[in-house]
């Protein structure tokens, strides 16, 4: 046993944002999964990126209950869905809600072509609506959009929570999703010595303010550019993050499982 696995036995880890089904993990899931457990991570959050991932995403939850799912669709897959995924997505949830952890990913990418933006915020809107139709919390991506994504949150007096996933920034932009029910999604950005708005971050707000992933296969380490990210690279970012901390490994590990359990309501 390698001594990370070593270190990591007593450890019980949850990637809060892993894209587990798409072709670049999904080949080798069985033996990615297995490494992920050897290094403590004991449960998946899998979001969906497209209409045409949710059936697949509902079996592999059935057939492993440790990887939860949310469906939505992500903004950079916008071009390809109407109105009528929607509707679609909104009548999965009200069949199989039990089976449905959050919707997500949606959000706004104002780093995308500008031609985008109208079907992107159509999308998202909508999407938002069947969260709150059915006490769903959501998983946000944000490129350029905190504050349309902060307006249209309080426009619709949404207050299920839910994850800003991918977080980099100040306490200040923390503050505004905090406060509005959400955890922040801390990952890999966080191995970059750059990432210094971010690690302080991490070091001046409340424990509870935090939950652990690893948006794989992207979102490389530092000293990893290039190559295909997995979940048990979890324990690099948990690694990371308890340098930046004061609380034990121990205590941090039990609150960010907490933090992620209670934030989309896992059993």
């Amino acid at each position: 046993m390698s001594l990370t696995a070593e270190r990591s036995k007593s450890l019980r880890l949850i990637d809060s944002h892993c894209h587990f089904d798409l072709p670049e993990l999904a080949q080798a899931q069985d033996r990615l999964w297995r490494e992920a457990q050897q290094v403590g991570v004991a449960a998946l959050v899998i979001p969906a990126v497209s209409a045409t991932a949710w059936p697949n995403l509902l079996k592999l939850h059935a057939e492993q209950p440790a990887w939860h799912i949310a469906l939505g669709i992500h903004p950079w897959w916008a071009a390809e869905h109407t109105l009528l995924d929607v509707a679609q997505l909104d009548q999965l949830i009200r069949q199989q809600a039990d089976k449905v952890c959050a919707v997500g990913e949606i959000g706004l990418d104002f780093a995308l072509a500008e031609n985008t933006f109208a079907t992107q915020q159509q999308l998202f809107e909508s999407q938002l609506a069947v969260a709150k139709k059915h006490a769903k919390p959501v998983i946000l991506h944000h490129r350029k959009s905190q504050p349309q994504l902060l307006a249209e949150l309080k426009r619709q007096q949404f207050d299920e929570g839910g994850i800003l996933h991918a977080f980099s920034g100040s306490q200040q932009q923390a503050s505004a999703f905090l406060d509005r029910g959400f955890k922040l999604g801390i990952g890999g950005t966080i191995t970059y010595e750059r990432a210094r708005k971010t690690r302080n971050s991490i070091q001046k707000l409340p424990l509870n303010s935090f939950v652990l992933e690893t948006d794989a296969p992207a979102m490389p380490l530092a000293g990893s550019q290039g190559q295909i990210n997995t979940p048990a690279r979890l324990i690099d970012v948990f690694n990371t993050f308890s340098q930046l901390r004061i609380e034990s490994r121990t205590e941090l590990a039990a609150a960010l499982w907490q933090n992620t359990a209670e934030v989309l309501r896992l059993v």
